[in-house]
């Protein structure tokens, strides 16, 4: 198949359909390898590659990365996973005459464009996409060098400052950057990579993902001016778990069901790490009481933020509900290893999605802590370290993140443990309270050393506590920052809230069971999983 060259152009590109929802993209392809790409609304206009592939239509987000306008370069890059094109009709060229996958993950291959009938309707602002003279001369008044989430309200923006129409705030740039040109961090390998693998009574997933609901409205700042800075101001404006009840559950789910892990797998692919990274913060705050609070709640609780309630000693069900959060958002991504069942890349690929999300929440960057420490957990498992073959792929295909993860990730996590890593309000959002929620549930902490090293990590624990319950309202206002604008996705928000998890992994029946009762037998499954993987010798 001839792929045009039309440039920069795309819109003139016959297998592009502009504004097109999920569900009609999916009707329009018929055979394994059909694809056409199209601009997702849900996405802010970014564009999408739809494409079947046995027996499923599988959706991919396209990352649009803006550069510095220089003579004789591109002003954006467009990529999927590792590899950069100055184009989009150059990234489809190539995907399809060299019959590549579109991600390690799936192995799915474009080969057939589903052709356009008639005229593209132009209902969303297409500025993200193509190079407009608005878009350039927006491109050209933001601060280049801030590739830090909190200037992420500038995105979407006209140079008067109102947003055009459609227009997402999502950021299409990294959260990181190396020299003039931004740093990517790689698509996400997706819990629901083992939705193609698992089996259950039902069998092999074949069933279509379920429609999204209506989405949610973005997180809403009160005007400064008007009212004082107090914790209970900002509320994520979400309808009840009565009035929107869930897209993805049943109302009696059983544990693990295929169908669900199929359609998180998809929500996860159509998501890049700094995106998932941003549901993940705004998740944590809410789970922490830092955001998304109600005032009645606020009363009572009697503090201005649950960062200083679980210091009290009222703060016990908050204490135990954040250790439960984190240790089964651990297991949750240790399944999406030990779940991959298929080729050895494909578990290496979902090893690689979890280092790249871990780099995507570390201070600096979504600085989301606690989703670092249940990232971090999942990658220490022993179910999963002792994988040595996938992490020996891991080191030999994908070498940048095999490096983060031993230099920085591993020794970022054993300081953050010992209360001697980075707390600062603003370089983070949520600061890791997990060792002195432990301390105050009388638990005991990992990786004591001799009696003075430990009394001297106790102390810092301790300081640490007291430090971040003064300083709630400046991680309040850190994390508002990085969230201002952000539109989350309806349906990624609820699978990475801790009921929702629950229910995943251990069905609507059994997530009522007592905590070390569902623990123990999860690990278990994890145990018999690990060793199918890769057998003792």
């Amino acid at each position: 198949m001839q792929v045009p060259r039309d440039g920069e152009d795309f819109a003139s590109q016959p297998w592009y359909h502009g504004p097109l929802s999920r569900q009609k993209a999916e009707a329009f392809l018929q055979r394994d390898g059909d694809f056409l790409v199209r601009t997702s609304g849900s996405r802010g206009g970014q564009p999408v590659i739809s494409c079947r592939w046995r027996g499923s239509a599988l959706h991919f987000e396209v990352l649009r990365v803006a550069l510095r306008p220089q003579p004789g370069r591109p002003t954006a890059l467009f990529q999927l996973e590792d590899e950069r094109f100055p184009s989009l009709p150059d990234l489809i060229r190539s995907y399809v005459t060299g019959q590549r996958p579109l991600t390690q993950a799936t192995g799915a291959v474009a080969s057939r464009p589903v052709m356009r009938q008639g005229p593209i309707p132009r209902s969303f602002s297409e500025d993200t996409l193509l190079e407009s003279p608005s878009r350039i001369e927006l491109l050209r008044a933001r601060k280049w060098s801030d590739s830090h989430p909190s200037g992420l309200e500038h995105v979407g923006q006209s140079r008067e400052g109102h947003s055009e129409p459609g227009a997402s705030t999502v950021p299409t740039f990294a959260l990181s950057s190396m020299g003039s040109d931004p740093v990517l961090l790689k698509t996400l390998a997706p819990l629901g990579s083992i939705g193609d693998s698992l089996r259950a009574s039902d069998g092999q997933l074949h069933a279509k993902a379920p429609t999204k609901p209506p989405r949610t409205p973005s997180l809403v700042l009160p005007d400064a001016s008007e009212q004082p800075s107090t914790y209970c101001e900002l509320v994520l404006r979400v309808s009840t778990a009565q009035d929107n009840p869930s897209g993805l559950l049943g109302p009696q789910n059983r544990p693990l069901e295929p169908k669900v892990l199929r359609a998180l797998r998809g929500l996860f692919l159509e998501h890049h790490p700094e995106s998932t990274a941003l549901h993940l913060l705004l998740a944590d705050c809410q789970a922490a009481g830092l955001l998304g609070v109600t005032k009645a709640k606020w009363d009572a609780m009697g503090v201005a933020s649950g960062l200083e309630l679980l210091t009290l000693p009222h703060g016990h069900r908050l204490r135990s509900e954040l250790l439960e959060r984190q240790e089964v958002l651990a297991l949750a991504g240790a399944l999406a290893v030990l779940g991959c069942t298929g080729p050895l890349e494909e578990r290496t690929a979902a090893l690689r999605g979890l280092v790249e999300l871990a780099l995507a929440l570390r201070p600096g960057a979504a600085g989301d802590l606690p989703g670092l420490a249940a990232v971090m957990g999942a990658l220490l498992m022993p179910q999963v370290s002792r994988l040595e073959r996938t992490w020996r792929q891991l080191r030999r295909n994908h070498t940048e993140a095999a490096l983060a993860f031993e230099q920085e990730l591993k020794p970022l996590m054993r300081a953050l443990d010992e209360g001697a890593g980075p707390c600062d309000p603003g370089e983070v959002a949520l600061p890791h309270v997990a060792p002195a929620v432990r301390l105050l549930e009388s638990e005991e902490l990992p990786g004591l050393g001799p009696l003075d090293e430990s009394c001297e990590q106790l102390l810092r624990t301790l300081q640490g506590a007291r430090q971040i319950a003064q300083d709630a309202l400046k991680f309040r206002e850190a994390a508002a920052q990085r969230l201002q604008g952000f539109k989350p996705n309806p349906e990624l928000q609820e699978a990475l809230t801790t009921d929702f998890m629950r229910k995943l992994l251990w069905g609507s029946r059994g997530e009522g069971a007592p905590w070390a009762k569902r623990l123990e037998k999860f690990q278990h499954v994890l145990s018999v999983l690990s060793q199918r993987l890769e057998p003792d010798c």
